[in-house]
């Protein structure tokens, strides 16, 4: 009797057998026919600028590689470099509406992430390894013609790819992915992207895609106007004390009175007086930035670089060479502070010499791991010093 034994049947196949291939060839036919363009622009890694050895003119680069870390401190890839060459895959992603949040402080754009879906296989052969966070995704068919700007080329839409995940309905009955699910946000006019956003708007244009598509400079029309708006509404940072009354005090704490010598002339009936300005020997409202080097009550000053030689009991004068400038008073035997002239505009970005000023524009050195390091600069870079030693 022939015993007869059918092998065991299993769509599963420890390798990827011809039925994954003939499956991903079907899918990669439907892409092909039912998909849209993806222009990439291929993401090569961080440009790390060797500081020992650039110049301003040819700045010198580290080895670029896409795993590169630029910033270990941040975690960030600023300075990215992208490949001048443009690779096209074929894709598909969901279109949706994109509506504002008006339900919070502020406007918010809802529906401005999206999540396309590209072939696995044959975007790993069109770029030379597979697609990453860092690529950057032009959409041609997004392309508006009919903006309503200055411009003769039409808007493009471009989108950095931010994750990359197996897609879960690209896994065929053999149990082996065939696509690949990315999530992408659309790019700014930020550093990252300096190397695409330098391109021309379009062959022969003079304007590049910057040009094109940032809205730095209306938004920079719109906060130099709202500064200049500040400026007018709230001139100096502190507190005016300019309109108040300062009254001198003697010694014992009350009132000095303004001494006066009357002549009485009879004979046409006039009063002559000879007074005495007694001048305050401070401002009579302290505070925090309260000191404009304007004397109290309005008295007359002079300024300068240096005391003058000759001077009056309550004069005041104005040392322009001190940083803040400096109002003093002479008492009769010697200049005396009367206070610092701090109050600065809000927008100053030079000579401040507030709290406030020294703590944004923060200059301080200090030593890191035996390398100057200036607080506002990236400490990352004395991260990196360290790593190379």
């Amino acid at each position: 009797m022939l015993n007869i034994h059918m092998p065991r049947l299993s769509l599963y196949r420890p390798e990827k057998t011809k039925d994954y291939s003939f499956i991903d060839s079907i899918i990669h036919e439907q892409f092909t026919v039912g998909g849209t363009d993806f222009n990439i622009h291929k993401y090569l890694g961080p440009k790390n600028t060797l500081e020992d050895d650039a110049t301003a003119e040819q700045p010198v680069y580290d080895v670029v590689k896409e795993t590169n870390i630029q910033d270990l401190l941040f975690l960030e890839n600023r300075d990215r470099k992208y490949d001048t060459d443009i690779y096209t895959i074929r894709g598909h992603y969901n279109l949706q509406d994109q509506d504002f949040d008006l339900s919070q402080f502020g406007l918010f754009l809802q529906n401005d992430t999206l999540f396309m879906t590209i072939h696995i296989n044959s975007s790993v052969k069109t770029l030379g390894r597979k697609i990453m966070a860092g690529d950057v995704i032009e959409l041609p068919h997004m392309v508006d013609e009919y903006a309503a700007n200055d411009y003769s080329v039409a808007l493009k839409r471009f989108y950095v790819v931010d994750e990359v995940t197996r897609a879960a309905e690209g896994f065929s009955q053999t149990w082996y992915p065939h696509l690949y699910r990315l999530r992408a946000k659309q790019i700014l006019d930020s550093q990252e992207y300096k190397d695409i956003l330098d391109l021309p708007a379009e062959e022969g244009s003079a304007n590049t895609l910057r040009d094109v598509l940032s809205t730095y400079e209306k938004e920079m029309q719109i906060n130099e106007a709202v500064i200049a708006q500040a400026e007018i509404d709230v001139p100096l940072s502190g507190y005016s004390t300019i309109q108040f009354y300062t009254l001198q005090l003697s010694s014992s704490g009350e009132i000095e009175i303004v001494s006066t010598d009357y002549e009485t002339l009879l004979a046409d009936d006039q009063i002559t007086a000879d007074t005495v300005f007694v001048t305050p020997d401070g401002n009579g409202y302290q505070g925090y930035l309260v000191g404009d080097g304007i004397p109290p009550n309005g008295a007359p000053y002079g300024q300068g670089v240096g005391f003058p030689s000759e001077a009056e009991n309550g004069d005041y004068f104005l040392r322009i060479d001190l940083s803040p400038n400096r109002l003093f008073r002479y008492d009769g035997n010697s200049w005396r502070k009367i206070e610092d002239a701090v109050r600065t505009t809000l927008t100053q970005t030079s000579g401040r010499d507030t709290l406030k000023g020294t703590f944004i524009n923060n200059l301080t050195v200090n030593t890191i791991s035996g390398e100057d390091v200036v607080e506002r600069q990236a400490l990352s870079k004395a991260l990196r010093a360290k790593a190379g030693d």
